[in-house]
């Protein structure tokens, strides 16, 4: 990725009109998401030797706190658990990137997002048929 490449993503992801959610697993879904962006976009600073843009720093912080607060370990179970050690994952990479470690694993920690993205995307339909029943 070139510097040109990395500072159009920067805009790209910018002009993106926010979205605004009141299900409770669109809101996820979001945070989710803007997670997996603010991840992505750190890591392209990353790779190409660029400052990490605080907004994207301060971004993944607070998605990762709504996910992690947002867990219910009582009805969850290990399930929970799983998610809050993944989340934990991805806050300590954004922190050591915060803190300039070169060995922040933003790249894994996206790839991490993106496969419960994926899963949280496809259990929507299936509650949605569950609670047609």
């Amino acid at each position: 990725m070139t510097f040109a490449n990395a500072r159009n993503m920067y805009r790209r992801s910018e002009a993106a009109a926010p979205v605004e959610a009141t299900d409770p697993h669109e809101i996820i879904s979001v945070t989710l998401t803007e997670l997996k962006r603010a991840l992505e976009i750190l890591a392209a600073a990353k790779e190409e030797g660029l400052p990490y843009p605080g907004h994207y720093l301060n971004r993944a912080f607070t998605a990762i706190y709504i996910l992690q607060s947002s867990l219910d370990f009582e009805k969850g179970g290990e399930i929970a658990s799983t998610l809050f050690s993944v989340y934990e994952f991805c806050r300590l990479q954004v922190a050591d990137a915060f803190a300039r470690k070169n060995e922040a694993k933003l790249r894994e920690a996206a790839g991490h997002i993106e496969g419960i993205l994926q899963a949280w995307s496809e259990m929507k339909p299936r509650l949605e048929a569950t609670d047609a029943r």
